[in-house]
């Protein structure tokens, strides 16, 4: 995955950070501390071209010797011909975004698994009458299929038809459960970028750009995503497979762990430093935040 243009510190020299245009560093350092400006910082004036050295003239090689910097179209500056490019000494250290770790799978499984606990609590309370008249109109052709299966019949008559509210039973459930979702999530993650189940596992969704709330607007983006396909688990649980593939997807990103509603939603998340760990942040909350530490 290629990471978007913005201010990050700088893998060599950490005390710094510059400005990354997507291929390469551009730019003038400027001190990690220090607030950076909004956009890329303004081209550099060209140096002026230095006079020829005193020195005797070099020996003819037969090849021509570029002379001052280069030209206002050229590309980012590569190694010399022949030169392997340079690359970390070791594995690439993880982004920080916003001077914190990046969640681990783990702590965002559990707490997912949390939320969808708490999620089918409310189901029970809100949408359990109607799950008793769904089954109540199925009844008929599920008692005659039992007492064929436990009496060994065998006749080929239809099984009794359904009531005339189980075709609409199915859809006005699935449509509260989406509802209770939402009502669960997206107000919990516009104010704080919590819900409970990521508060009791220390972690929270943050936006790449700032450390700030999400907001209801990107909430609701990153909520639709996983979300909204709980309408479709009434055709043949396809809603449930793209929930599936959007859940995996964050075991497949590098390096920021976005899953697909990340993506859509331009988040992260983040683990959270314990009271009184030695590691906690030290930067102002207030202070403009990059889109991340390296990138």
């Amino acid at each position: 995955m290629s990471v978007q243009p913005g201010w990050y510190v700088d893998p060599a020299e950490p005390s710094t950070r510059r400005w990354w245009d997507g291929e390469g560093w551009i730019g003038a350092p400027i001190p990690v501390d220090v607030a950076p400006p909004e956009g890329p910082p303004p081209p550099e004036p060209e140096p002026a071209p230095e006079p020829p050295p005193a020195s005797p003239a070099a020996p003819a090689t037969g090849f021509p010797v570029p002379s001052g910097p280069p030209g206002p179209g050229a590309g980012p500056q590569g190694p010399p011909p022949g030169w392997p490019y340079p690359t970390w000494p070791g594995r690439p250290p993880e982004p920080r975004p916003h001077g914190l770790p990046l969640a681990g799978y783990g702590s965002r499984l559990l707490a997912r698994l949390i939320d969808f606990g708490l999620v089918f609590l409310l189901n029970v309370l809100v949408n359990g009458w109607f799950v008793w008249r769904y089954v109540r109109e199925l009844s008929p052709a599920l008692d005659e299929a039992w007492r064929r299966a436990s009496t060994g019949d065998t006749t080929t008559a239809p099984l009794p038809a359904p009531g005339e509210q189980a075709a609409g039973l199915p859809i006005a459930i699935l449509v509260i459960a989406t509802g209770l979702w939402f009502a669960y999530e997206v107000p919990a993650m516009a104010a704080r970028g919590q819900t409970l189940g990521k508060r009791v596992m220390r972690i929270r969704a943050v936006s790449v750009e700032a450390d700030q709330p999400l907001g209801f607007g990107r909430a609701t983006r990153r909520w639709s995503t996983l979300g909204l396909p709980t309408l479709l688990w009434y055709c043949c649980g396809f809603g449930l497979l793209l929930q599936f593939v959007d859940a995996i997807s964050a075991l497949f990103d590098h390096p920021l762990r976005q899953a697909l509603h990340d993506k859509r939603a331009q988040t992260v998340v983040v683990q959270l430093p314990r009271s009184g760990d030695p590691a906690t942040r030290t930067a102002p909350h207030d202070r403009a935040d990059s889109p991340g530490d390296t990138p």
